[in-house]
């Protein structure tokens, strides 16, 4: 977290995990959450406790519509397993339409409601390298253009940024890894960080992908640090996928060792019940999986600045077993994701 927010979660310590596990997917309120009501409280969705995750949850969000729209066509049962997604604050990820006025929306609503917000970049050229989400600025000229305008539609406004998912990963891992992309993405990545990095509130953390991604947490050292991880906040692990928050969590800090003692991020928006083993494309609309800890600051882990809800749970991940296009939101597998956690208790953050 920036500044305050950090210095919140290394104090909170271990003592702060056991409330996280009770703040997992049943809804329960925390004993401070006098302004927010649980996600499983009532049809209307109100902000986490700031003590406990300080990001802000859009009560017009995906999850949300979906759940009123059951709700009034009498389907409370499906309503209630849906406010699981609704009521945390999940990522709202930029992409090449309306970089500014995207930015803004999402950080004045943000404001308004006394949080913070949860911003993804995801428009890095050759973008997902052809694959379910391709696309991505046309040049390295477009790209900086469309970052200048994220960063002045954030302005001083408080916002985390996780930096381009995948993008690191796939250099490094051999898919988008030709010499010349390399170098380019190496670079707009690195300005990426420093531009985010000279607004007044915003925290920037780099995609370092997944722990069976690239496994060696040495392979990453240097290309983080091409790409700008040391003026960076730390970096983020496991977005869009389902590697178990323990594998994370032990991932991180063999990385961070390699990178300074960088802090990092771990998104458990459906690692609940852990990787689909077998099979192709195992990471791309896998059944069986479940939400994973809910959002928090307190960790339990001083590395760990946080717990987020980075792919947004319900979206797809691709035309794959299903799926609709990716990003496109998939009621079904929302609430498949939802019903699979019911009865999951957390263990101080560290489901495996």
């Amino acid at each position: 977290m920036h500044g305050s927010a950090r210095t919140r979660a290394r104090a909170r310590g271990a003592a702060g995990s056991t409330l996280a596990g009770a703040l997992l997917l049943a809804g329960c309120s925390a004993p401070d959450a006098q302004d927010g009501a649980g996600p499983g409280a009532g049809s209307e969705v109100r902000q986490r406790p700031r003590s406990v995750v300080p990001y802000w949850v859009d009560p017009r969000g995906n999850a949300a519509r979906q759940a009123r729209t059951d709700a009034a066509d009498g389907d409370s049962a499906r309503a209630r397993e849906l406010r699981k997604i609704a009521g945390q604050p999940v990522a709202d990820w930029l992409g090449p339409d309306d970089p500014r006025g995207h930015a803004a929306r999402v950080t004045e609503s943000a404001t308004a409601a006394d949080r913070e917000a949860l911003l993804v970049l995801y428009n890095v050229p050759h973008r997902d390298c052809g694959q379910y989400s391709k696309g991505g600025a046309e040049s390295a000229a477009a790209y900086r253009g469309w970052l200048d305008e994220v960063a002045k539609g954030i302005g001083s406004r408080a916002a985390t940024v996780i930096v381009e998912p995948d993008a690191l990963a796939h250099t490094v891992s051999g898919a988008c890894a030709a010499p010349k992309l390399r170098a380019e993405r190496y670079r707009l990545l690195a300005d990426a960080v420093a531009r985010l990095k000279r607004l007044p509130s915003t925290t920037v953390y780099l995609d370092a992908g997944n722990p069976d991604w690239v496994r060696d947490p040495g392979a990453l050292a240097e290309p983080l640090t091409r790409a700008g991880i040391d003026k960076a906040d730390g970096f983020a692990l496991n977005v869009s996928n389902f590697q178990t928050t323990a594998s994370n969590v032990a991932h991180g800090k063999r990385l961070s060792a390699k990178v300074g003692g960088k802090h990092f991020v771990v998104d458990t928006s459906r690692n609940g019940n852990g990787p689909l083993h077998g099979g192709e494309e195992s990471w791309c609309n896998p059944p069986g999986r479940a939400l994973g800890e809910a959002p928090t600051t307190r960790t339990g882990h001083d590395l760990v600045d946080a717990y987020l809800w980075i792919k947004r749970p319900g979206e797809s991940d691709g035309e794959c077993r299903g799926g609709p296009k990716a990003g496109t939101w998939w009621p079904e597998y929302a609430l498949e994701l939802a019903r699979n956690a019911d009865g999951q208790d957390g263990q101080d953050g560290q489901r495996s």
